[in-house]
């Protein structure tokens, strides 16, 4: 199967890197060629355009800052639309809006071609070793024929039902998660203020109740002080947002959520929407005066699990 990748940024480039790392005959592109070198030196082609990629390639895979963007790649007259014919598949990578991947998935299957949305779980460290988590919406029949695929790139993956549904759930955990950062940021600086160790901060949250992921891996470059998760502000703005108006659009009365926007916006405010997202503790750190940094934790997280193929995650108590 011949694949294609558009969108070469911090998370895409490493996704495209496990499909040619594992064998997958794979075409690139970005708007900054230069995004894509590594790749290209590795044996992936180029395509001048994503309608060029459509007719070239059996899958093409979209991993997009924006779903304004993603309309603009799929739907322009040189876009993904207009090279794709009956039989091929669009997975959609971005995290995105639910009922703009179902808009742009109408247009696909008009065609006779395939869309699943497929978003990531996991953090750019784990994109980077093939051990991320996928989610999967879209129809079943596609989604075995695309699981050779997404096994190349990721470790567990989840079919979570109808087109759309993944994007649900994906800005779910994204909620979860940033909550989970916001109460660390919180928790750390609080214990820090009180005089405590903080390596033995770490190592309680870590053995205790409160332990997380987000514990495990943004904890770790906030005490370093790097605060460089491989995720920015605005992406969290972007993808809370997302999943507080479909709170709101359900009439469901949430009351961190909103929350969590405001306090994002104001970090992009104070520091800019491109500033590392586990840097949201400098809003405590500037205004308690504290500093939260630790010694021997490093700079940037790495995976250093080793990378087997991806299989699927059945649900528990389901035929």
């Amino acid at each position: 199967m011949k694949v294609g990748f558009i969108g070469l940024g911090n998370a895409g480039a490493k996704l495209a890197g496990s499909l040619l790392r594992n064998g997958i005959d794979l075409t690139v592109r970005d708007l900054d060629k230069e995004a894509a070198q590594d790749l290209l030196d590795g044996g992936a082609g180029w395509a001048e355009s994503p309608k060029e990629m459509a007719e070239k390639c059996d899958l093409v895979i979209t991993c997009l800052p924006s779903p304004s963007i993603c309309a603009e790649v799929m739907e322009s007259p040189d876009g993904l639309i207009a090279g794709l014919s009956p039989g091929k598949i669009w997975l959609e990578m971005s995290t995105t809006d639910e009922a703009e991947v179902r808009r742009i998935g109408a247009l696909v299957e008009e065609i006779g071609a395939f869309p699943l949305d497929c978003p990531v779980s996991g953090g750019c460290h784990r994109a980077a070793t093939g051990n991320i988590a996928i989610l999967v919406g879209g129809d079943r029949s596609t989604f075995e024929q695309a699981l050779p695929v997404l096994g190349a790139m990721g470790r567990e993956i989840l079919h979570t039902g109808e087109l759309g549904s993944a994007s649900v759930l994906k800005v779910m955990t994204n909620f979860l998660a940033t909550a989970n950062l916001v109460s660390l940021c919180e928790a750390l600086t609080t214990t820090a203020k009180a005089g405590l160790d903080l390596n033995v901060v770490y190592e309680a949250i870590r053995i205790s109740s409160g332990n997380s992921f987000v514990h495990e891996t943004e904890s770790q470059v906030i005490l370093n002080g790097s605060r460089d998760i491989n995720f920015t502000m605005d992406l969290v703005s972007k993808d809370i947002g997302i999943f507080d108006k479909i709170a709101q659009d359900l009439e469901v009365p949430l009351e961190l959520s909103p929350l969590l926007v405001q306090i994002f916006k104001d970090g992009e405010q104070k520091y800019g929407p491109r500033e590392w997202s586990s840097n949201i503790i400098r809003r405590l750190e500037d205004q308690t005066g504290v500093q939260v940094l630790a010694p021997g934790f490093p700079e940037q997280m790495v995976d250093e699990e080793e990378e087997i193929p991806g299989y699927e995650i059945k649900c528990k108590n389901s035929d």
